[in-house]
């Protein structure tokens, strides 16, 4: 797991600093990532991309979830009352149907989640609304206060706001 820092960077020069100070401290571009608002510059920036900008993960999950417990439980019903092969449940549909509920679920949630907004990167439209640019960075854990304190110490004008306590490594 990794740590999401946000910072808030007042313009683009900025951004790009930031951008090259964290490539010098060996932060993997992969785990840099910059939002702003639609039509902002952001030549030389690593930009977000859906998985870091909409809630697209956090909905994939819940429509498994719900998906898989609805197909279960229709599959529960269709077993017990429906049995195909002779007069016993066939227990088999629950199992089938769970997890092609889980599959269905997680899509048609996550083409919805596509379009919302991150609730972590919601917080900062307003900023982003006045020209600042987000920056997210996914250190390891054990990298954290290390990151924050070089930015702290090289970018002054820039405005720490916080960070997530669990990130995917793959995010």
């Amino acid at each position: 797991m990794r740590r999401r820092i946000y910072w808030l960077m007042p313009d683009l020069a900025s951004a790009r600093r930031a951008m090259h100070d964290l490539v010098q401290a060996r932060v993997d571009v992969a785990h840099i990532h910059f939002a702003a608002s639609e039509g902002t510059d952001m030549a030389g920036l690593h930009a977000a991309n859906v998985w870091q900008t909409s809630d697209l993960v956090h909905a994939a999950k819940t429509g498994w979830a719900i998906g898989s417990a609805c197909g279960m439980i229709l599959g529960l019903i269709a077993g017990l009352n429906f049995p195909v092969l002779g007069d016993e449940p066939e227990w088999e549909l629950a199992v089938v149907l769970g997890g092609m509920g889980g599959v269905v679920g997680a899509w048609s949630a996550s083409m919805i989640g596509i379009s919302i907004p991150s609730p972590g990167v919601q917080r900062f439209e307003g900023a982003m609304d006045r020209g600042w640019i987000l920056l997210m960075v996914d250190p390891p854990r054990a990298r954290a206060e290390q990151i924050e304190a070089l930015l702290r110490t090289t970018h002054p004008e820039a405005l720490f706001e916080g960070e997530a306590q669990q990130v995917p490594a793959f995010r």
